[in-house]
């Protein structure tokens, strides 16, 4: 494998709440890599975030890719009709910022022992649902998270102590907001009082409305709102975010 452009595999890493599957994935050079956490989105793991994750690994960082779902499944399989629906917001419901704070601490052991991760170095990256936990996971580390981004994420602003506008205070990573246009899941007033927020904090950011968008604009395997042309603008932004506050491979 040492020829091949990444070297990838499964492991299971031990949790409070279980074993968590995960995938790992990252050039196959000589390291060390900057690291990227990457949180999936409520649809779940699957072979569509697989390709991401390689993406990101072929610009030249160690990905980590878990299953959040790992204490009700192993493998979450998204079914488009209304009691897929149901059955996908009562797996969200079994999450919570705390604990994917508690799952990327596991993480976090798993980099720190590994010698092609530069463990200090670390980008996070959510999608939808996991918008969040980017953020929580930036301010639970702030000295190790360097950079933050939330593409159309969700609950960017509640009532909750741990909503990621009042987490925000916390960070030190640069932070991006990259928003569908239209989206009632983080709507313009839910977007403009996190920017509000935001202008409160000392750390860096920014957020970007993709024009004529819809939520999970990104994905390609959602045909009804993918968009070729703002998913290739995500990727231009998140890499530039990484490349500018991680590094990137020679």
């Amino acid at each position: 494998m040492t020829n091949a452009p990444f070297i990838e595999r499964e492991i299971d890493l031990s949790t409070a709440g279980g074993w968590m599957n995960t995938l790992v994935v990252h050039p196959g050079l000589e390291g060390p890599f900057s690291v990227v956490l990457f949180y999936m989105d409520a649809i779940g793991r699957r072979d569509e975030l697989t390709v991401m994750a390689r993406r990101m690994a072929a610009a030249g960082y160690f990905v980590v890719l878990p299953n959040l779902y790992y204490r009700t499944t192993r493998e979450f399989h998204m079914k488009w009709d209304e009691s897929g629906i149901q059955e996908m917001l009562r797996m969200i419901g079994t999450l919570s910022n705390k604990l994917v704070v508690e799952d990327t601490e596991s993480l976090m052991r798993f980099v720190n022992a590994e010698p092609l991760a530069m463990s200090d170095t670390i980008g996070v990256v959510g999608y939808c649902m996991s918008g969040p936990f980017a953020i929580a996971a930036a301010a639970t580390y702030p000295d190790r998270v360097k950079a933050a981004a939330s593409f159309h994420g969700t609950n960017l602003v509640t009532e909750s102590q741990d909503s990621p506008h009042r987490l925000a205070r916390s960070v030190k990573a640069e932070m991006y907001f990259g928003c569908a246009e239209n989206d009632k899941w983080a709507d313009k007033k839910t977007i403009a009082a996190l920017g509000a927020a935001l202008d409160e904090c000392e750390a860096p950011s920014s957020i970007e409305w993709y024009p004529g968008t819809q939520h999970g604009f990104v994905f390609p395997q959602r045909p009804k709102v993918y968009d070729e042309a703002a998913a290739e603008l995500h990727w231009e932004r998140l890499l530039s975010l990484f490349a500018r506050r991680l590094g990137k491979a020679s």
